[in-house]
């Protein structure tokens, strides 16, 4: 399960680092929980992986499931914040502007769908 969480959160954190940032803040969200998250994981596999778990008196049952609910939360809420700045592709750049540039190129758009999924 970790190993997952690991390769999803890579893939995430890469489509999200990949693509035009038109909304720093719903898009650093993003980054934020899929980097810590990620993160997080590493340590969490890390303590089993080198013993510590034997160590600490700690009911790692209950911990991996405050963990993981706390991660399906925050990587919900990121979902809604991307999907939600990836519906707004076809509002233009620049409102007072003649271009026709639209806030996320085709490209952009596709990273942003791979993303949100």
């Amino acid at each position: 399960v970790f190993l997952s969480l690991q390769l999803f959160g890579t893939i995430v954190w890469i489509l999200v680092a990949s693509t035009h940032v038109p909304l720093p803040l719903l898009q650093g969200w993003v980054m934020f929980v899929a980097v810590t998250a990620w993160f997080l994981s590493i340590v969490f596999l890390s303590v089993f992986l080198f013993g510590y778990a034997n160590r600490i008196a700690v009911n790692w049952n209950q911990a991996d499931f405050i963990f993981h609910g706390a991660t399906f939360v925050f990587y919900f809420g990121a979902f809604l914040l991307q999907a939600a700045t990836t519906s707004l592709h076809h509002f233009p750049r620049k409102f007072n502007s003649t271009t026709q540039e639209r806030l996320l190129s085709g490209r952009e758009y596709n990273i942003s769908i791979a993303a949100s999924v």
